[in-house]
């Protein structure tokens, strides 16, 4: 069975039909990209579990997995209040808590994200610490000799990698979020918030149980697409020596010089994490627009 479209015409000429097979509007909107997609993954998988230099390569690299998981998943939690509060930051009638959320925004959107992860790894820490440590004798000082003492034992070398780390892709990703939530409750019509002022709550109450519900709501996707994003970037980590699966697969490269099974296998197993999740956000996306 044809259907039949209609092309606009201009007033006093005939109508032109053009007649459409739906086979081929089915065809036309098929995904053939999640086909390719999955013909190239299911080939991949077939070359690595059947080659045996493969095989070992990956051996070698996924163990890392756990830590690339684990830390994506601190960072992004981290980086969900910071960009929560930074949001409301911008948005606030406060000069100061808006001028200073408008200063963490704009200066870690300026500074490339591997420059931030060695700036706070080898600066910020260490100068955390060194604050820490005048801190802890001050409170010594004037009487609170326990707290101050526990204070000061806390050295730059107790601080793992694995924590620098998750702090640099927290703060980085805090001034993303934060614009996404600050556009998220913009979204919300002031209406809302009037009306619940009228009704006797307080801006915080009216924030946290009319405003911020519905904000949080609309902006689940992005956040969704911003922790694909992080997976990916927290590859970057492993300039820090961390031994998520992009630096095993440097140290299995470099050890054994077979680049492309390391490589091929890295590839591979960041691209089954970040379609796995996109499809999964995908779903999210649909039951929201389903629901409501």
């Amino acid at each position: 069975m044809e259907t039949n479209a209609s092309l606009p015409v201009r007033p006093g000429e005939p109508e032109i039909t053009i007649r459409r097979d739906p086979l081929i509007n089915q065809l036309s909107r098929f995904p053939w990209w999640f086909v390719a997609l999955v013909l190239i993954a299911i080939w991949a998988g077939f070359v690595i579990f059947t080659d045996p230099d493969f095989n070992e390569a990956l051996g070698f690299i996924i163990p890392g997995i756990q830590k690339t998981i684990v830390i994506s998943l601190s960072s992004y939690g981290i980086a969900v209040v910071l960009g929560l509060f930074a949001g409301l930051g911008r948005i606030s009638r406060s000069v100061v808590f808006s001028n200073l959320a408008t200063l963490y925004v704009e200066m870690v959107r300026g500074i490339p994200m591997l420059v931030l992860i060695f700036f706070i790894a080898f600066v910020g820490v260490p100068a955390a610490v060194t604050v820490l440590g005048k801190l802890g004798m001050l409170l010594s000082r004037i009487g609170l000799a326990f707290i101050g003492d526990l204070i000061q034992t806390f050295e730059n070398s107790s601080v793992p990698m694995e924590w620098r780390a998750v702090i640099a892709l927290a703060v980085t990703y805090g001034a993303f979020l934060a614009e996404i939530f600050r556009a998220g409750i913009q979204s919300i019509g002031r209406g809302q918030m009037e009306a619940a002022r009228s009704v006797g709550m307080s801006y915080g109450q009216a924030m946290r149980y009319i405003i911020l519900p519905q904000a949080i709501r609309n902006v689940l996707p992005a956040l969704g697409n911003d922790f694909v994003a992080m997976v990916k970037d927290s590859s970057l980590v492993s300039v820090l020596a961390i031994r998520d699966i992009t630096q095993r697969a440097r140290l299995y490269a470099g050890s054994t010089f077979r680049f492309p099974e390391a490589y091929v296998t890295l590839a591979v197993l960041y691209l089954t994490l970040v379609v796995t999740l996109s499809l999964l956000v995908r779903l999210l996306e649909r039951r929201m627009h389903r629901d409501a």
